[in-house]
């Protein structure tokens, strides 16, 4: 099993992070990973992206061009990378924010309204977990266990409070994707 994932939102948004965190739940599974970020100079608002690779065996190159899922949070990321989508390949958007969907009729479409399950959960910054949590949900690429496990590893201790409300985002995201019917 190798699984490349291209991950695209604004700065801020925790695109990063959520790459980060599913590298760390790979590796802790004794899996192959890499982690590839890439961000403008903003902190906030510019474009940031990453690509997180999981494998059962030695990745070759960090560097494609086409990806088994994209993941995108806001309108940019999605008429950006749409194409970077392998035929058959998953796409997963949050349908809170992006208001012209995916035209491809040759990939699975995931509309995750992931901003509003972040508001109904009390926490906008939890979002990119509702997203992760349907991604692993869709692809069982690793199990939510070791998402949590990496999560104490990304997070600094003083956001340690937060681990409960990230796991139901992630709960959450996985219910969603089993739910919600992909195109």
């Amino acid at each position: 099993m190798k699984h490349e994932l291209l991950a695209a939102g604004f700065g801020g948004q925790g695109v990063l992070s959520m790459g980060m965190t599913l590298a760390y739940a790979g590796m802790l599974e004794g899996k192959e990973i890499s982690w590839m970020p890439s961000y403008g100079p903003e902190m906030r608002g510019g474009t940031a992206n990453c690509v997180t690779i999981v494998s059962d065996t030695k990745i070759s190159s960090p560097i494609v061009s086409t990806f088994d899922t994209v993941v995108a949070l806001n309108q940019p990321s999605l008429d950006k990378f749409e194409h970077a989508v392998k035929p058959g390949g998953l796409m997963v958007y949050d349908s809170t924010n992006i208001l012209t969907p995916p035209t491809r009729t040759d990939i699975h479409v995931l509309a995750l309204p992931a901003s509003d399950e972040a508001i109904a959960l009390k926490n906008t910054k939890i979002m990119n977990m509702v997203v992760l949590g349907a991604f692993v949900g869709c692809t069982r690429v690793v199990q939510i266990e070791s998402i949590m496990a990496a999560l104490r590893k990304v997070l600094p201790e003083r956001y340690h409070h937060l681990l409960p409300v990230n796991e139901q985002a992630l709960r959450r995201g996985m219910e969603l994707a089993g739910a919600l019917e992909t195109a």
